[in-house]
């Protein structure tokens, strides 16, 4: 195992066009990071990059203490997990498995490769199945068995390209669960990269959200759900994603569509000298009055639509939004490949709600819930650094309970199996 770190990597292609533009990110031994955005963001080269299928147009990769820019990726000790699988069909799960092992010839004996394979197996669950051929295997099995093959390499670290995007939703949420399972039992460094926000959201130890090939942010999920940097990240992360709405400085009142918001010492420190600033409200930010939901802030509004999901109900608001931030909020709306439809509010409430379409919904939400951003540079002027600090540092300390208990109960499932041999 160990550390990656990279330094202003940057990859321009032979055209010219620039894919990574000066990324520094800093991986420390055994962390599970997640790269993620949009298509075209860059992720999937950075991945090539470390792994060495892409050439470093600038900057260094460093693998633990050393630089490997030149390095052929079989020389960097690094295990891939390919969206595809490339399993081989002709060969049983057992020798798939094997098959890293068996290319370094003369480095394993027999019995050392089938001690690796059935370790591999048995945290991976596919005793059952390891005189199978790929073919007579579901997804989440063969995406199992390609995890193995990683495994057995016991390599410096895992990387993952977009490994469950071929699953069903269903095997999607089980092996989330499989991945971190493991990386918590193995402690090795993780670098994967995903679209999907409940992957970035679940799995990571931090997140590095990128944008242009550009990184943005790169915190804890929470730390990046609670506290984003800028209007795109607190646009890409969280489904649904949080509402924007322009809000207008009118004295001593944040005029917002819906309802106009008394400034309190933190809003009134947030929009300085500006007349006009995006506003954004998470969609569980909303409560009814008079069902025990009381805020500061309350309003009534006219809902459009609404969609009960079992869980939850969400509501639809329309708005009018102002000519001078639509143009910004339409960008954001295409890089986060959206519609670029009507403009509303999407409010989550307790799936027993009364509320329906056609109706008027009495809504409230407290101050302390607003975001606000410059209209001109997306920064986020609402963003508490010393709130984003602690958020970070008790993820860290999470990971490292997660890291011990895994490391426990190893030892614990590993005992009996040494008894038996």
């Amino acid at each position: 195992m160990a550390s990656i770190t990279l330094d202003n990597i940057v990859k321009t292609y032979p055209d010219g066009y620039t894919a990574v533009k000066g990324v520094d990110l800093d991986i420390a031994d055994g962390e599970f990071v997640i790269l993620v955005g949009p298509s075209g963001c860059g992720k999937s080269t950075i991945l090539r990059m470390i792994v060495g299928l892409e050439d470093i147009s600038d900057g260094d990769l460093r693998i633990g203490e050393e630089v490997v820019n030149d390095k052929a990726p079989r020389d960097r000790d690094l295990a891939m997990v390919f969206q595809n699988y490339a399993l081989y069909p002709h060969l049983t799960v057992y020798e798939n498995i094997a098959f890293p092992l068996r290319l370094q010839r003369g480095a394993f004996s027999e019995e050392e490769i089938d001690a690796k394979v059935r370790r591999a197996s048995r945290l991976l669950e596919l005793d059952d199945h390891l005189e199978r051929k790929p073919a007579n295997l579901s997804g989440g099995q063969r995406q199992r068995v390609a995890m193995g093959r990683a495994i057995v390499r016991e390599a410096q670290a895992f990387l993952f390209d977009e490994p469950l995007s071929n699953l069903d939703a269903k095997l999607r949420g089980q092996m989330r669960t499989e991945i971190a399972r493991l990386q918590r039992a193995l402690a090795t460094t993780t670098v994967y990269v995903t679209h999907d926000q409940t992957e970035a959201m679940t799995l990571g130890d931090r997140v590095a959200v990128l944008r242009r090939g550009e990184l943005q942010q790169v915190a804890s999920p929470r730390g990046l759900y609670d506290q984003p940097v800028n209007l795109f990240v607190a646009g890409f992360i969280g489904s649904p994603p949080m509402n924007f709405v322009p809000g207008e400085v009118r004295g001593d009142v944040l005029a917002l569509p819906m309802v106009d918001v008394p400034l309190d010492d933190r809003l009134r420190a947030a929009v300085g000298d500006r007349d006009l600033v995006i506003v954004g409200i998470r969609p569980d930010a909303f409560a009814e009055t008079g069902t025990g939901g009381e805020r500061e802030v309350r309003f009534d509004a006219d809902v459009d639509v609404t969609e009960w999901m079992g869980e939850v109900l969400y509501a639809y608001v329309p708005f009018q939004t102002h000519q001078a931030v639509k143009e910004q909020l339409d960008e954001l709306d295409r890089e986060l490949d959206g519609e670029g439809m009507r403009t509303q509010i999407v409010i989550a409430l307790d799936a027993l709600s009364p509320v329906r379409e056609g109706e008027v919904a009495e809504l409230s939400f407290e101050r302390s819930s607003l975001y606000v951003f410059d209209p001109a540079t997306g920064e986020n002027l609402t963003h508490d650094a010393e709130r984003a600090a602690r958020l970070d540092e008790d993820a860290r300390e999470q990971r490292r309970r997660a890291m011990e208990r895994a490391r426990k109960r190893a030892e614990r499932e590993e005992a009996p199996a040494t008894a038996e041999s």
